[in-house]
């Protein structure tokens, strides 16, 4: 009783109380938080999520390589009141067999491409495949390099495709906490594209490009029994160099449960960010899709 008191407490006081943005130019804006439920033993542990340009669709992946796609339900507000599964799919290796859990199937990134097709990062036998069909056998993409940190249950975490088709992958960890995460990115072949600061404690856990160009990271801290925090940065991401490198979100521990998975789109007023937790199978945590919408003060101030 105490807990979910404590839970509930954090997710009324939401929208006023998580950390201000470092860069006084954006600000995130609380819009909604659902709670997802399915009765399949396989739904839970989702790892990554994509919404549709319009944000009338989804495609979840969970960490057991199992993907849920469909359509977001929402009231005239815009606020997300169900999701509504059209399919899901055991994905497969390169041979058509279903992925077992685990070191071979610990699928945490997922990019949809221009043409359609899912892009999914996995961790622990560290690659990227391409699935044209969620049924098909997958099309294996270059191995990427080994790079410090990537370990087990610490490899190819976050995927991001941007406009132009570029694919970049961000590992969970990097070599240590002073050392900064390495942005992989693939053209044909694997590079070592830019670097982003690591702050102690931070772990990347999601990525997506926004239609505004930045490439946006979601960040995890475990604190034990404290719970989960979360934060949101964006950046100006170019070939070795970032332009530019905004906090806008810092959660406090509890506010909500364990965020892993971040898509950015555009829903006709702004940019709204929507993420999804990790429940890690376990009673005691939750599916949570979580929506904010960032706001542009320094335009606002403008036309004022």
């Amino acid at each position: 009783m105490l807990d979910r008191r404590i839970r509930t407490l954090g997710l009324a006081l939401g929208a006023t109380l998580a950390t201000a943005p470092v860069h006084a130019g954006a600000v995130l804006d609380y819009v909604g938080t659902h709670v997802w439920s399915e009765p399949q033993a396989s739904f839970g542990g989702f790892s990554a999520i994509e919404i549709s340009p319009d944000g009338t669709g989804f495609h979840a992946l969970t960490d057991r390589s199992h993907l849920y796609w469909g359509r977001v339900e929402r009231d005239p507000q815009g606020l997300v009141r169900g999701m509504a599964v059209a399919g899901r799919a055991h994905l497969k290796d390169s041979e058509g067999t279903p992925l077992p859990p685990g070191y071979i199937g610990d699928s945490e990134g997922i990019a949809l491409d221009a043409e359609g097709r899912i892009l999914v990062s996995f961790e622990g036998l560290d690659r990227v495949a391409r699935y044209d069909d969620p049924d098909a056998a997958a099309t294996p993409l270059p191995r990427p390099p080994k790079l410090p940190g990537m370990g087990v249950n610490s490899g190819l975490e976050a995927l991001a495709i941007d406009a132009d088709g570029l694919m970049v992958a961000v590992p969970e960890r990097s070599g240590n906490e002073a050392t900064p995460f390495t942005v992989l990115a693939f053209d044909g072949e694997w590079t070592e594209y830019a670097t982003i600061r690591r702050d102690p404690r931070w772990l990347a856990v999601g990525a997506d490009f926004g239609p505004d160009g930045w490439l946006y990271l979601l960040e995890r801290d475990f604190r034990g029994i404290l719970g989960f925090s979360s934060r949101i940065r964006r950046m100006q991401l170019t070939p070795g160099v970032l332009q530019e490198d905004q906090i806008l979100l810092e959660t406090r521990s509890l506010q909500y449960d364990n965020l892993e998975g971040l898509s950015v789109w555009h829903d006709g007023t702004g940019i709204r960010i929507t993420m999804i937790s990790d429940d890690n199978f376990l009673f005691l945590q939750r599916t949570e899709i979580v929506e904010y919408r960032l706001r542009d003060t320094a335009l606002q101030a403008q036309r004022n």
